[in-house]
């Protein structure tokens, strides 16, 4: 057989997670799929025998009311209405929940309940610094109010302190806190086969719980390294519908699926609903055509050298067009990786991604090294977002922060409660105070306050990129018009 297989693990059964309703339209179609899209396929998705569907977390709460006009917790109801043998699964930045800022425990304990409640049965719970202080309060709200499915998420990144012994020293206390699974997180494609099989081979060695391997496509290896996690023993994947699959997304779940069955695992996945759900998400993919950056949907080698995901990557885009600077692009991407080294190697995922990115963007931009410092680099620096893998390098520590020292408990003690003051303030507004609206104010106070009081207007779809018109080629040396219409 051509590939080496543990016979232990050969017939194992792998649980297919399906990202398609939340990381796939957040990577390739900036998060805009409405709800009124995505329930009409529910059903029929429901009987093709996937483990879980992630619809939820991520960007989706911030997009649904700031874009779309939507209530987040009313897309998650009416998604659990349709939805009665697959799990329902979110992302939960540890303490940032679904925002950008730690909150305090009572905001944390009120937003878990209100989930479980809305009918989510399984939360991947992560902090983008490995920082597991800044997942106790989450994992263990998650437990007391009955979550199905608990799992500790590990951000994968490449540094000298990313070492697999340390991967296996986080998860360890992820085991400690009682979650029932350990997720492997890549977000930004650099999850080599060879690795992902020796991380997952560490992993089940120490740890006694199933492992769950994450990985986005941008560099184009995630099939091969899912398919070496598999062997090496991991019990689940996560996979996008193909239309929705590839590029900054993820490997497609028609093929994952054919590809296991085919060598002996059992999904317990049907292909012809698959085959079925994918023509729905085919007529997704070409009414959303107008978010679709082509860029997005091949894969970048260039990640493998800066490390930087694809929605980094276009943030970055935006700031220099913003500043007519396109042409310091590669300059800035050779500053990522000097800026992440500076701040003791944070993975580079929401919201340290946007933190290192600002900060390599005004570096160039100001010719001079942390001449300006946003308050997020500060923040980060001083400790506000957790302990960094490494130390802060002492010499940037210095010029940012002076004389001012930086914090070494969990930021969330620093917090006083927030809910009680918050919900006063929307009665003073006259905005109803339900623990629902409460919350969506607490998480955000400005685009959350305009959401409730009836002045968000759902933005308009963008025109699909035209690609009609005449074009001549050149075909083993002779020249051709060619129409496209």
């Amino acid at each position: 057989m051509f590939i080496t297989f543990d016979r232990d693990t050969y017939s194992m059964e792998v649980k297919i997670i399906d990202l398609t309703m939340r990381d796939g339209h957040q990577s390739l179609l900036a998060t805009r799929m409405r709800t009124r899209d995505v329930l009409p396929i529910l059903e029929t998705f429901d009987s093709a025998g996937i483990y879980s569907f992630e619809v939820w977390g991520g960007a989706t709460f911030d997009v649904c009311h700031r874009f779309l006009n939507e209530n987040p917790w009313e897309r998650l109801r009416e998604i659990r209405k349709r939805v009665k043998n697959t799990l329902l699964q979110m992302l939960l930045r540890g303490q940032n929940l679904v925002g950008y800022r730690h909150y305090p425990d009572d905001i944390v304990e009120k937003f878990i309940k209100k989930t479980i409640e809305c009918g989510l049965d399984f939360f991947r719970i992560f902090d983008a610094l490995n920082d597991v202080r800044n997942l106790i309060s989450s994992i263990k709200f998650a437990r007391k109010y009955g979550a199905h499915h608990v799992q500790g998420a590990i951000c994968y990144t490449i540094s000298p302190v990313h070492t697999i012994e340390k991967y296996v020293e986080t998860a360890k206390e992820l085991a400690s806190l009682e979650v029932d699974s350990i997720c492997i997180k890549d977000m930004a494609g650099l999850l080599s086969p060879r690795i992902a099989y020796e991380l997952v081979k560490a992993l089940k060695k120490e740890i006694n719980l199933p492992i769950n391997v994450h990985s986005h496509y941008t560099s184009g290896m995630a099939s091969m390294s899912l398919l070496k996690a598999v062997e090496a023993g991991a019990k689940m994947i996560d996979t996008c519908m193909s239309p929705l699959a590839h590029g900054t997304s993820h490997p497609p779940t028609e093929t994952m699926v054919y590809v296991l069955e085919e060598l002996g695992y059992k999904t317990g996945v049907k292909m012809d609903v698959l085959l079925e759900v994918r023509e729905y998400f085919l007529k997704i993919r070409e009414k959303y055509a107008g978010y679709l950056d082509p860029l997005s949907t091949i894969p970048d080698s260039n990640v493998l050298i800066y490390q930087i995901p694809g929605g980094m990557f276009s943030n970055m885009i935006v700031q220099l067009k913003e500043q007519n600077a396109m042409d310091k692009l590669k300059e800035v991407l050779e500053e990522v990786p000097r800026v992440k080294e500076d701040f003791g190697h944070p993975p580079l995922v929401t919201p340290t991604s946007q933190i290192v990115g600002v900060q390599a963007v005004l570096n160039v931009l100001m010719g001079e090294r942390y001449k300006v410092v946003t308050k997020e680099s500060k923040d980060l620096v001083k400790g506000m977002y957790g302990r960094t893998p490494a130390p802060i390098k002492e010499e940037i520590r210095k010029k940012i922060l002076g004389d001012e020292k930086p914090i070494d408990c969990r930021p969330a003690d620093l917090l006083e409660p927030e809910f009680e003051k918050r919900k006063k303030e929307l009665e003073e507004k006259g905005i109803e105070a339900t623990d629902e609206n409460v919350l969506i104010y607490a998480l955000f106070p400005q685009t959350g306050l305009q959401f409730l009081l009836k002045q968000t207007k759902e933005e308009p779809f963008p025109p699909a990129m035209k690609v009609s018109g005449n074009y001549e080629v050149i075909i083993d040396g002779v020249k051709y018009s060619v129409t496209i219409k």
